[in-house]
């Protein structure tokens, strides 16, 4: 049975301490000396503030309750997702959020680490979706190794390729993990992280457009409300952390 809060997995989340983006020409050395101080200062920071016993209890093991696979793309965050990812996210990242080409990390957090949720999340603005549906023969060879198994059609705009790679994704979880699946042990969503608003639903929102497989908005949130779910999320939250 699946045995996750959903609805506290997918809240979206603020940090207090944020690393922030600036314009820079491409390769300066100057900018990777800054932002690695930026990285120790908020690094020892973050530790200070969570003190030895929290990293005394991560050094345990860890029982993720979501594989996430998402796109290495600097704007889709963590944070976005939970608000206390450590040990909760099994998360995976490569151009374009494939499942293909990280096989094995999906494979080691859904079949070892005992993961009740893989969650793709594909992104609007995706770089990797709008070389793909042009012409990429020209970028180096392992770029274009990764690009080859994004199944959209060429010239479509880019959140349609966006969803479409997405639901492509789905369709091979759910092929690969169909047993798992069909014995309530795990559950397959799809979602786009819509920080341009290109579905109108409202800029920076996670909008869930898949589930196990169910793409019609009624039939989604059918097999979202099942009883077992809500039954099962409160005794969730509490034994979580």
């Amino acid at each position: 049975m699946l045995k996750k809060h959903l609805a506290s997995l997918l809240a979206v989340a603020c940090i207090a301490v944020s690393f922030t983006a600036t314009a820079h020409e491409h390769g300066e050395a100057a900018v990777a000396r800054s932002f690695i101080k930026d990285v120790q200062n908020i690094a020892g920071a973050y530790a200070k503030e969570h003190g030895a016993t929290f990293f005394h209890e991560l050094a345990k093991g860890q029982h993720p309750r979501a594989v996430v696979i998402t796109c290495s793309d600097s704007r889709v965050h963590t944070n976005m997702l939970d608000q206390s990812p450590e040990g909760d996210l099994f998360m995976i990242r490569d151009i374009g959020n494939q499942i293909s080409t990280a096989k094995g990390s999906v494979e080691y957090g859904i079949n070892h680490l005992g993961a009740s949720l893989l969650l793709v999340i594909g992104h609007s603005s995706c770089g990797a979706i709008k070389a793909a549906s042009g012409d990429y023969s020209t970028v180096e060879p392992a770029i274009k190794q990764e690009l080859d198994t994004i199944s959209i059609k060429k010239g479509a705009p880019n959140i349609e390729g966006v969803k479409t790679n997405v639901n492509n994704q789905v369709a091979a979880a759910m092929e690969e993990y169909a047993e798992a699946v069909k014995e309530g042990h795990l559950m397959i969503i799809g979602a786009v992280y819509d920080f341009a608003d290109d579905m109108k639903q409202g800029a920076g929102k996670l909008n869930l457009i898949n589930v196990n497989g169910q793409t019609e908005l009624a039939k989604l949130q059918a097999e979202l409300n099942r009883k077992d779910i809500a039954d099962e999320s409160d005794s969730v939250k509490h034994a979580h952390h």
